[in-house]
């Protein structure tokens, strides 16, 4: 069986810039991609059932990304075969690090192979954006300028430097953070010029995930002690840029339990496009 990786993605920064009508909120970030992830296998079935080879914990059915990718492909494309999906869990549930969204994007991408769709990339990604704002980035495959609610996006070429990630022990509400009456909702609008030269970034949801879940607090408290570390998306998952990746395991070996954690490198590029080049 193939395995087909589902990378972490980090936002190297966030802000809010408005919300519109129907509640969404605007946002302008950068994703990059990580070098490490989750892994997925799947048996293409005849029966036309769609099941998991095993619970993921913390994860039901009905909230399982994956089942839901494949149920919305085979619907949209009137497929009848099904699939046996086998999902490697390592990224933390609720950690700003996308896995839910690589886990879907991934499915997408490999049932659109196996079962033999052959959607194109950008349909797929429309799709895609009906299971959450951070699935059409995984499927385009490319480290993003992202605006709108996350979807629309401009290939940007960050440095691909490594960091350390550390996962507190707690699993944020993004619906919550985002309802917080006290976020910051209308950040003034960068420029990807800005973002080059480092100008004004930070991540907006950081102050509310911080003051609501004191595990992020005191992660973020952890890694400053090294350097300036940032949440990933609506966290809790907190990064730093470290030199090299012997100096990202020297700190994580002085962050404490129960917080886990990992060092990766970035990459402007999904694996699945890398390995399509070989």
């Amino acid at each position: 069986m193939r395995t087909w990786p589902a990378p972490a993605k980090l936002n190297l920064f966030l802000h809010v810039t408005g919300r519109r009508a129907d509640g969404y909120h605007t946002l302008q970030t950068v994703f990059q991609f990580l070098d490490f992830g989750d892994e997925l296998g799947f048996v293409v079935t005849d029966d036309g059932r769609i099941a998991r080879a095993a619970p993921v914990p913390g994860v039901t059915e009905e909230n399982d990304l994956t089942l839901c990718a494949a149920r919305l492909l085979k619907k949209s494309r009137g497929v009848t075969k099904g699939v046996l999906i086998h999902l490697t869990k390592r990224l933390p549930i609720g950690g700003g690090l996308g896995g839910g969204s690589s886990d879907a994007a991934t499915t997408l991408l490999a049932l659109n192979e196996l079962w033999g769709v052959h959607l194109p990339i950008p349909e797929l990604a429309t799709l895609g954006l009906k299971l959450g704002a951070d699935v059409p980035v995984f499927i385009h495959g490319h480290a993003a300028w992202a605006e709108g609610i996350g979807e629309v996006l401009t290939p940007v070429e960050p440095e691909e430097a490594w960091y350390v990630v550390v996962a507190p022990p707690v699993h944020v509400s993004t619906a919550q953070v985002f309802a917080d009456p006290e976020l910051t909702r209308y950040s003034p609008p960068l420029t990807i010029r800005d973002f080059h030269a480092g100008r004004g970034l930070r991540n907006d949801l950081e102050p509310v995930v911080r003051s609501r879940y004191p595990e992020v607090d005191r992660a973020m408290r952890l890694l400053t002690e090294f350097g300036a570390p940032r949440m990933s998306g609506s966290g809790g998952g907190v990064f730093l840029k470290v030199p090299d990746a012997d100096r990202g395991w020297q700190i994580l070996e002085r962050i404490p339990k129960p917080f886990t954690g990992f060092v990766a490198r970035g990459l402007n590029r999904h694996p699945l496009l890398v390995a399509s080049d070989k």
